[in-house]
């Protein structure tokens, strides 16, 4: 027969029972079970809490997280504004320097000619209107970024346009630049008077009616002889009636000559400018006195020099 009750002996130190307890089988029994829902209880409890310290610690990493990424899209979108500004400050710059190589072409006799194309700073369409960053960047983001990447892009075309037409600018002032510096428009001496014009005169040799394709500048002997213009000399020497002579070629068709020289100071082949000294006045050839024999010709013809002496 099994034993209903259960008895617990408790000793001392020295081995002696100082204490007996029975138990019966049924309260060791629920006692036990109730340790085992204790035990249970306790393990799901701290599950429980681990859990949840854990979803917290993740809920806190995920805050953190979101509040830096608000951050970097408030960042990114203040970004976008700014550069919505840039945009527009661009154009405005494009637009002024399309009005300023307007004045310019009309200061170099272009207005009229080779007209920019209507439209954008020259590429077509209209001006696109200004870009508006104050608009609430949540709304309107996605259609801002697009709207800016077509106006960059207008921009880009703008730009390359923009410098096309300011370099064929350039060209052709520096052109014509080299056109005046070409053009003979100094006196070839300084002071000194003109002994003979350019056209048909009576010869100081022979009395007869002649044609005279220069001009004779008098003045006193050694007097420095000026180039008129840029250009490079082809010839310098002796040249018949002419005596010591100097030609210069300045392109564009224009060559001047001058004669009767005492001294040559250049030779062929030298390069020289409006200004240089190039020879000093003398009395050789046929010549009645000192003098400097100017001739100017263009594309081959003789022209008369006073048409483009300034000073």
């Amino acid at each position: 027969m099994m034993r209903k009750e259960f008895s617990f002996l408790v000793f001392n130190h020295i081995g002696s029972p100082i204490k007996r307890m029975t138990v019966s089988k049924k309260a060791l029994h629920i006692s036990a079970w109730a340790a085992v829902l204790v035990i249970v209880a306790l393990a799901l409890f701290t599950a429980d809490y681990l859990s949840l310290r854990k979803a917290r610690q993740q809920a806190s990493a995920y805050r953190r997280h979101i509040l830096q990424q608000e951050d970097k899209i408030n960042h990114q979108r203040a970004q976008i504004q700014e550069f919505a500004v840039k945009i527009n400050a661009l154009k405005s710059h494009l637009a002024g320097l399309s009005d300023f190589e307007q004045r310019l072409r009309v200061i170099a006799n272009l207005d009229g000619k080779d007209e920019a194309p209507e439209g954008f700073l020259g590429v077509g369409g209209s001006m696109p209107e200004d870009l508006d960053p104050t608009i609430e960047m949540k709304e309107r983001q996605s259609a801002l970024l697009r709207e800016m990447h077509e106006q960059v892009d207008h921009l880009d075309t703008a730009v390359v346009s923009q410098q096309e037409r300011f370099q064929a600018l350039y060209n052709h002032l520096e052109e014509q630049r080299n056109i005046l510096a070409a053009t003979p428009a100094i006196r070839p001496v300084e002071g000194g008077w003109v002994s003979s014009s350019f056209g048909y005169r009576e010869s100081p040799f022979t009395g007869r009616r002649e044609f005279h394709r220069g001009l004779d500048i008098a003045t006193r002997s050694g007097s420095a002889i000026l180039a008129t213009a840029d250009g490079v000399v082809t010839f310098s020497g002796k040249k018949g009636l002419m005596g010591n002579t100097i030609v210069i070629d300045h392109g564009y068709g224009f060559v001047t000559r001058y004669g009767h020289a005492k001294e040559l100071l250049k030779k062929r082949g030298d390069k020289v400018r409006r200004g240089d000294v190039i020879a000093r006045v003398g009395n050789t050839g046929r010549s009645t006195g000192p003098h400097v024999h100017y001739e100017v010709r263009l594309n081959g013809v003789t022209v008369n020099p006073g048409r483009y002496i300034l000073n």
